[in-house]
């Protein structure tokens, strides 16, 4: 079983930002976000969506997320 809950994107995108990452720019629901030592990351989700556990995993690979930072 997944370690990662099911989460709203707006919650996850929340914790981005608490971890270190700020928007550089958005174009509707893409966010370019942006992090010192980390590739620019794109976080193309509506707020209300419920993100799964495998594509928060996939998120954490590339952010540095971790399940108790939700």
């Amino acid at each position: 079983m997944s370690q990662w809950p099911a989460a709203k994107a707006k919650r996850v995108l929340a914790a981005l930002l608490r971890i270190g990452w700020h928007i550089k720019r958005q174009s509707g629901s893409h966010r370019r976000l942006s992090r010192g030592g980390w590739p620019d990351y794109t976080f193309a989700f509506h707020d209300d969506v419920e993100i799964g556990p495998a594509m928060l995993a996939r998120i954490a690979a590339q952010t540095g997320l971790k399940p108790e930072n939700l």
